[in-house]
């Protein structure tokens, strides 16, 4: 079962399908516009520096801006993955200054040097509604002033429980990969109670240890499976060890 939104699961899907696997395609998140256009954007000249936390948050904003220059050429651009990194690329034709290096986190993007000492550096994060706090509140220590722009919003789709307890039992879903925890919950909500007996047994893929807690406290109790990083690379890797280890158990 692929859960990224539908617009960002096609790669992985086609990795899947390339390895010999059946991608099952289910969104657990919709990505929709803000509700209100972010005033932020009318001060971008502001900032010194932008951080993008996600390819969404890439592509939503430049698609807001309206300067037909985008960015300030002398705004430092940053991203905390490789897909990040990838979009800015390909909708701005520049390669960010500063990437988070593996495991492309949060926490990882803390260590880079360009991060440290940040006095009377004025930063925007680029974001969906809502999120982690743990970027902002320590580049804040760090004597930056930090402002969030929130650039798209997230949404559970419509899903049919009888829908996916049908898939499962015509043989169609034998490992879940999991990519955010709001996925994660809306797939316990969405499936519905009486389908948690077979769902909190199917094994999970997921991006990192947090998740992985999270799903334990849910009520996960089969293969926890974290990826040594957050990339479709790093997920069919992952999903290529567990089909082994079933092939030869």
């Amino acid at each position: 079962m692929v859960t990224r939104p539908a617009h960002q699961a096609e790669p992985l899907c086609r990795l899947i399908e390339a390895a010999g696997g059946r991608p099952y395609r289910l969104p657990l998140l919709e990505i929709l516009p803000p509700e209100q256009p972010p005033r932020e954007l009318d001060r971008l000249k502001e900032f010194d520096t932008a951080i993008f936390i996600s390819p969404n948050a890439v592509e939503r904003a430049v698609d807001m801006l309206r300067e037909p220059e985008g960015f300030p050429g002398n705004m430092r651009l940053v991203t905390v993955g490789r897909g990040s990194a990838a979009a800015l690329e390909r909708v701005l034709g520049r390669e960010p200054d500063i990437c988070a290096p593996p495991p492309y986190n949060s926490e990882s993007l803390l260590t880079n040097s360009g991060m440290q000492g940040l006095a009377n550096r004025h930063i925007i994060i680029f974001r969906g509604n809502g999120g982690r706090e743990l970027l902002a509140e320590t580049l804040r220590s760090r004597g930056a002033t930090v402002e969030y722009c929130e650039v798209y919003r997230r949404a559970c789709p419509k899903i049919e429980p009888a829908e996916v307890k049908r898939a499962w039992e015509q043989g169609k879903i034998d490992i879940i990969t999991i990519t955010s925890g709001e996925g994660l919950r809306n797939l316990v909500e969405c499936t519905g109670a009486a389908n948690h007996g077979w769902l909190f047994r199917t094994p999970l893929v997921l991006i990192n240890r947090r998740l992985a807690a999270l799903a334990r406290e849910l009520g996960f109790r089969r293969q926890l499976l974290v990826s040594r990083e957050a990339s479709d690379s790093a997920t069919i890797d992952t999903i290529a060890r567990w089909a082994v280890q079933q092939t030869n158990s």
